[in-house]
């Protein structure tokens, strides 16, 4: 048993230090709608004051009728005032509350659009390093939620706002008459607050624990439903396997949140009947003071109504107030993930990239290795690259090509050692204009379910616009022709995600990624296993017009098929993070190294 109060104690703190997180979502919502927040405002301001009004008018009324019938007469003229006015009172409410509701609505939709906004542009802020990090997909993946799992909270901030006004002007009704019944009612409801206050927490705290397990289950979802792995589903007969392991994990998730509601529903209720006692007792009080002659009727009626007001509102603002302080737990994903910083930065006074390249890119003892990862997978590596050069790089699996061009693109930096472009390290150069002047496709490269014309004008989103330039990327490329089978040609839609959408095969998207990067007409082209789809012939149609493609530009090619790389001005051959040799073709050849054991392998698989 002792060993739970630290962890209850650490449960409170954090609790109250989750209330930093509110003043930013606040701010949040008032910059996605200052009319539409002040509005709301104003709103439940006169909504909140209407309870305490019906009831003095209900009281009014009471008073005046019961002084009607102990002095029998004329109707009493104010009676109907009374009555006008309760039905104003009550018009009032319905007409303001459905206004509230518009307002609330509005400022939901606005809060989210400006939520995942925000989550997109400063996304694309941060580094290729936090991407790779199956921690921060987590933390991004709750961020994300905050767009719409929030929005309840937003509504929650103007409840309590309305709950704390209708409280205060109703307690100082029952105040005013007895100070000890008003702290008989806080006190009855405090164990229910704190009891609901905890299990909050504790649905915060499995929420929080759940994300990885739900994060496979969505990944297990897509596997069994997406066309992707829809093939070796059926060949493998993976069906039944992804399904019980779906299952399994769903009926855990399921389990550890069924267990946690029951615990809640039995304390909850117990805690109830405690808050109820304390009402009752003093409307038990009120009534015996009105048998005694200390209150009229239209008194009970009032202090009676302003009682249970009094009470209701006194659970609510705990509830509400212990829902906003536990949903502030989930909003610090939100406010962390904003609070990210690139590990890429920004020189205080970055250069623009140079145009032209004049000599080139300069490797000096250069090392890498990945976050939380010991091996180096480049190591001291010294390389030059001149400009209008064509470079190919070959090695086996894991030697480093690849991450060798995300340093060359400043997609992260290296862990030792520098790289310049025209004697100036990367890290003067300001990012933006320093990617303006590369185009790179990688073998990963994206397939966007978007029109052909779009997948090809995102290689240079500021010229998407032009036409000629995406229909010159797709001669350049060759795939001029497979757009022109194309139902709508360059309209056509790509891709299976969308009606209307047409799929390619593994060579026809390669042929208009490839385009994208011509479309870039950038200074640098990196291309990284860029015909890895493509057959035979139309690779040889591809680079039949590599050199004049790359013509006056630095030409980066990675690829495991020598008759590509044979087209290079020098190969570059890694080993264990090093150059381990370097020259043309027939050098290499010559020199009878590695290079050349690697070529007459392949060389003989086509024999």
């Amino acid at each position: 048993m002792p060993t739970t109060i630290p962890n209850q104690k650490k449960a409170w703190q954090e609790r109250l230090a989750a209330l930093k997180n509110i003043p930013p979502v606040l701010l949040l919502m008032w910059q996605s709608g200052r009319a539409m927040v002040a509005a709301m405002l104003g709103l439940r301001l006169v909504v909140a004051l209407l309870p305490l009004a019906g009831l003095w008018v209900g009281k009014l009324i009471i008073d005046t009728l019961v002084g009607a019938v102990k002095h029998p007469g004329a109707v009493p003229r104010e009676i109907w005032f009374y009555l006008a006015a309760e039905f104003a009172i009550a018009g009032l409410g319905s007409i303001l509350g459905r206004a509230i509701d518009y307002c609330d609505g509005r400022i939901a939709d606005r809060f989210s659009r400006e939520v995942s906004v925000r989550v997109m542009r400063h996304a694309s802020r941060l580094d290729l390093a936090s991407f790779e990090d199956p921690v921060f997909y987590d933390k991004l993946d709750r961020a994300r939620l905050q767009a719409n799992d929030r929005l309840g909270m937003l509504n929650a901030m103007g409840q309590l706002l309305q709950q704390a006004i209708t409280l205060a002007s109703l307690a100082a009704g029952v105040i005013v008459y007895s100070p000890v019944l008003f702290a008989l009612l806080v006190l009855t409801v405090a164990p229910a607050f704190l009891g609901e206050s905890h299990f909050a927490f504790l649905g915060y705290s499995l929420a929080y624990s759940l994300t990885p397990m739900r994060r496979e289950l969505d990944y297990l979802r897509d596997l069994g439903t997406k066309r992707e792995g829809a093939k070796e589903l059926k060949v493998f007969g993976l069906g039944p396997y992804f399904l019980e392991r779906f299952t399994r994990i769903n009926d855990e998730v399921i389990g550890r949140t069924r267990r946690l509601a029951g615990r809640r529903l039995r304390v909850g209720a117990m805690l109830a009947l405690v808050g109820s006692l304390g009402y009752y007792a003093g409307y038990a009080y009120l009534v015996w003071r009105t048998l005694e002659g200390a209150l009229t009727i239209g008194g009970l009626t009032f202090l009676a109504g302003a009682l249970a007001g009094s009470s209701s509102q006194i659970q609510q603002v705990f509830s509400t107030f212990s829902g906003i302080a536990d949903q502030s737990l989930f909003l610090s994903d939100l406010v962390e993930f904003f609070a990210m910083k690139p590990r890429i930065a920004v020189a205080a006074h970055p250069v623009p990239a140079p145009r032209p390249i004049r000599s080139g890119f300069e490797f000096r003892k250069v090392s890498f290795h990945y976050p939380n990862a010991a091996r180096a997978v480049l190591k001291d590596l010294e390389l030059r690259i001149e400009p209008g050069e064509r470079v190919a790089l070959v090695g086996e699996n894991g030697q480093g090509k690849t991450t060798l061009v995300k340093l060359m693109t400043r997609l992260y930096d290296p862990t030792a050692g520098r790289i310049l472009l025209d004697g100036v390290d990367l890290r003067d150069y300001d990012p933006e204009s320093l990617h303006g002047e590369m185009g790179v496709i990688f073998q990963d490269f994206m397939r966007y379910d978007m029109t052909a014309a779009e997948n090809i004008g995102v290689g240079r989103v500021e010229a998407m616009g032009d036409r000629e330039r995406i229909v010159d990327a797709a001669r350049k490329s060759r795939a001029l022709a497979t757009i022109g089978k194309l139902g709508d040609g360059l309209e056509q839609l790509l891709g299976r995600r969308f009606e209307g959408g047409v799929d390619l095969s593994g060579g026809e998207w390669q042929k208009i990624a490839l385009a994208r990067a011509y479309m870039r007409q950038a200074q640098v082209l990196i291309l990284d296993e860029p015909t890895a789809a493509l057959d035979a012939m139309a690779e040889y149609e591809v680079f039949q017009r590599f050199a004049e493609l790359t013509e006056g530009r630095i030409a980066l090619l990675i690829s495991h098929r020598f008759s590509t790389v044979r087209m290079a001005d020098r190969i570059l051959v890694l080993e264990d993070g090093r150059i381990g040799e370097q020259g043309t073709h027939d050098e290499l050849m010559g020199s009878r190294g590695r290079y050349s054991n690697m070529f007459e392998l392949q060389a003989a698989s086509y024999r």
